[in-house]
């Protein structure tokens, strides 16, 4: 019932740019934590970014604090990270993540519902 779908990741040059999107179905973003995790080969996954329903306060990891970020448009049920200055150790699949509960978090096991992921290679 509950679909995130990721689009936007590709292939980028160090200091580059992309811009990610998610689409949720069967889900309100009114109501809604929803977020951004990203996983490495070798690496365990990380939290990258979220936004609260609530209050719509931000959250980001410090590995890309000043440099990504995300917001929401609820009306198209739309979530989105901004991807500035990017490096190399960013490249990963990013996933879109999303839940029932008013204030995100980054944490593992935070989110029940998780889209199919998206690629992003930062590479020279």
């Amino acid at each position: 019932q509950v679909q995130l779908v990721e689009s936007g990741g590709g292939l980028v040059q160090p200091g580059g740019s992309l811009r990610l999107s998610c689409v949720v179905s069967g889900f309100t973003l009114d109501y809604s934590a929803i977020g951004w995790f990203r996983q490495a080969p070798g690496k365990e996954r990380e939290g990258v970014s979220c936004i609260s329903s609530s209050d719509g306060r931000t959250y980001y990891a410090d590995s890309v604090k000043g440099r990504f970020t995300i917001w929401r448009e609820n009306a198209k049920n739309t979530v989105y990270l901004q991807m500035n200055s990017l490096k190399p150790e960013d490249t990963a699949v990013y996933y879109c993540v999303a839940d029932l509960m008013v204030v995100c978090g980054l944490g593992p096991g935070s989110y029940d519902y998780w889209g199919q992921g998206t690629q992003v290679t930062v590479s020279s």
